[in-house]
């Protein structure tokens, strides 16, 4: 028997195949209330003019300030191996993703 069992604050978590495979995202949108925040977890396509939600997670305020501070941390760490991450606006993207322009 695993010693890691006979803990008693050991917490067991599972995870189905199909949420193991994820799901791709590249933009996300964060709204909030008093009591939660809310971030929505879209895929947008180049060309295409709608998208959908792909994932809500729905977050009291305490655990959306720890969940800012373990991505963070983990950010830190990935850029201490790989390098400084190039933010979006430092990489110039077209505003239209390769679809029709905009108009006014």
């Amino acid at each position: 028997m695993d010693q890691l069992e006979n803990q008693p604050n050991q917490l067991n978590i599972e995870i189905s195949e199909e949420v193991a495979e994820g799901t791709y995202a590249n933009l996300a949108i964060i709204t909030h209330s008093h009591a939660e925040f809310v971030i929505d977890f879209v895929n947008v396509m180049p060309g295409t003019p709608k998208s959908k939600v792909k994932s809500r997670i729905i977050l009291t305020p305490q655990h959306a300030k720890r969940f800012m501070k373990a991505m963070m941390e983990n950010i830190h760490k990935y850029e201490s191996i790989n390098g400084p991450i190039k933010d979006l606006e430092e990489i110039q993207l077209p505003l239209n993703f390769g679809g029709p322009t905009a108009q006014a």
